[in-house]
């Protein structure tokens, strides 16, 4: 996994992509996160498999054109998740605090 996260970030400096506008590579991520929807809503395994790989591309490139790493961003979000309590409601999982 290290390796294809360097590798992206790599592709996206040789692209210039790291030095470009954070909320365009924002859009970016939402036209790819609107495929997974697409991918699911048509039972296409493959292209499920591609947009979830492009989101985390885009993903990746938006944290690096903010300074930060794909770890550090998801070692902030496990360390507020890891603790939490709550339980599953119609297959969704529900933060102890949004039960009522």
């Amino acid at each position: 996994m290290d390796k294809l996260v360097s590798q992206v970030e790599q592709w996206s400096e040789d692209k210039g992509l790291d030095l470009a506008e954070p909320t365009k590579q924002f859009l970016k991520v939402s036209e790819e996160f609107g495929e997974i929807a697409a991918a699911l809503a048509r039972g296409n395994e493959e292209l499920f498999k591609d947009a979830v790989g492009d989101t985390v591309v885009t993903l990746i490139i938006l944290a690096q054109q903010k300074g930060y790493t794909l770890e550090e961003c998801l070692q902030v979000a496990y360390d507020e998740i890891k603790g939490r309590q709550g339980q599953m409601v119609d297959g969704v999982f529900v933060k102890v605090e949004d039960l009522k």
